[in-house]
């Protein structure tokens, strides 16, 4: 996929993502709380999107800096926008139990942090993306990659990078929508 349209991609799911986890702020407090019979309740999983979120971000701010002083060394080709960028290597990860993963046990939710606070969070960290991929739109982030060891994703760039957190939030929207359901199977 041409630069342009990875970086057009990653905002629209970044926006879509952002957008759709900032209503679960807004539910009752009894659903944030409820257990399901498997896995965190929703306030865990929205304060474990934050964590997960946290850390991706050092990566993602380390890979931007390096990459663009590679760019500014002259390391992007004369026409940028022919550089490709392969997101559709990473799309398994917003599919929930699609592959064994083992998280850290910093990324685990310890419930230090109100959900307003994790609110808070995760806005700030989905606008700081945003903000990434407009610096990066240019091709830079394709001259630095970081090894990633989830699903055996081995190196990738700064753009896969965004786009592994996207789809990691996404993952766990659809395991937020499957505690509601339980939550209401179990209200009703």
């Amino acid at each position: 996929m041409k630069i342009e349209a990875a970086v057009e991609k990653i905002r629209a799911l970044l926006n879509r993502v952002s957008a759709d986890f900032d209503p679960w702020f807004e539910r009752s407090p009894a659903l944030l709380d409820f257990r399901p019979g498997q896995g965190w309740s929703a306030a865990q999983i929205l304060e474990h999107v934050s964590l997960t979120n946290h850390y991706l971000l050092i990566l993602i701010r380390k890979g931007m800096r390096k990459a663009l002083e590679r760019a500014e060394r002259g390391g992007l080709p004369a026409d940028s926008g022919s550089l490709d960028v392969d997101l559709g290597r990473l799309d398994e990860i917003a599919s929930h139990r699609s592959f064994r993963w083992e998280r850290p046990a910093h990324m685990e939710p310890a419930g230090e942090k109100s959900p307003e606070e994790v609110r808070v969070l995760l806005q700030e960290q989905f606008r700081e993306c945003a903000a990434c991929l407009e610096q990066l739109k240019k091709g830079e982030g394709t001259l630095y990659t970081t090894m990633m060891s989830v699903n055996n994703l081995g190196k990738i760039d700064v753009y896969q990078y965004l786009y592994f957190l996207c789809l990691h939030a996404e993952r766990h929207l659809g395991q937020l929508q499957r505690v509601e359901a339980e939550y209401l199977a179990a209200a009703g």
